[in-house]
């Protein structure tokens, strides 16, 4: 069972998230606003926050960037859980922080299926660092023990998305992995090519993994991504 937080201030949206998530066999408690939110984060450590963005004195994107330069709450995922729907508001929630972004009005299913997915890579460690190997494809080694990267001589910390991201490019390392796939991978579900949301967590890996001129990630216009382990110097075209 594992207990979740919801920050919401519309009462009704939120007894409706508490019910649903409680028929999963999930702990909820729910906060009315982000100030009491972020003190019930903080006092609670629940192992998972669905947080509504649009809320009076201190809106959702505040309070994840918050979360997130806390050290205590920085590893709590969080769903954001909104009416901002456009492409600028679902970047704006992953760049505050967010592990994912859900639309209101939203189904129930999808609810759930978001919501098992992100408590099952928020385990004490992600599905792919189970894994008894260190992982190495050129000049890129991952480290399951620690979520880190070796690159070069570089070591780097990664969150337990960009952990999951990078796992499965180095699976596939010279070849390309379309969104669809990468979201089947990582988030364990693959709706309609949601490019938002890999293109932030892609943009958030490059800034670990590359360093100068030194690029790893290549994007494929109109295919996915392609890790390219042994480093390349971008190209007039590339990213």
């Amino acid at each position: 069972m594992s207990r979740i937080l919801v920050i919401e201030d519309d009462l009704a949206i939120a007894e409706l998230v508490k019910i649903n998530l409680e028929l999963l066999g999930h702990q909820v408690v729910t906060a009315p606003d982000g100030i009491k939110g972020l003190a019930m984060a903080q006092q609670n450590r629940p192992d998972l926050i669905v947080l509504d963005v649009m809320m009076p004195d201190l809106d959702g994107f505040t309070v994840c960037q918050r979360l997130r330069q806390n050290p205590q709450t920085n590893p709590i995922p969080v769903l954001m859980l909104t009416a901002l729907s456009t492409t600028k508001d679902k970047v704006a929630g992953f760049d505050a922080g967010a592990d994912d972004y859900l639309p209101k009005p939203f189904d129930t299913p999808e609810l759930q299926v978001r919501v098992r997915a992100l408590l099952r890579r928020a385990g004490s460690v992600p599905h792919s660092a189970t894994l008894p190997e260190i992982l190495t494809a050129g000049e890129i080694t991952l480290i399951p023990e620690n979520l880190q990267a070796k690159v070069g001589g570089r070591i780097e910390k990664l969150t337990p998305t960009e952990f999951e991201i990078l796992h499965c490019l180095m699976q596939h390392h010279g070849q390309t992995v379309s969104t669809g796939k990468l979201l089947e991978e990582v988030w364990g579900y693959a709706p309609d090519d949601d490019v938002d949301t890999i293109r932030v967590h892609i943009r958030h890996l490059r800034t670990r993994l590359e360093k100068g001129d030194r690029k790893y990630i290549k994007t494929v216009y109109g295919g996915g991504y392609q890790l390219v382990a042994e480093g390349f110097t971008k190209e007039k075209g590339s990213e």
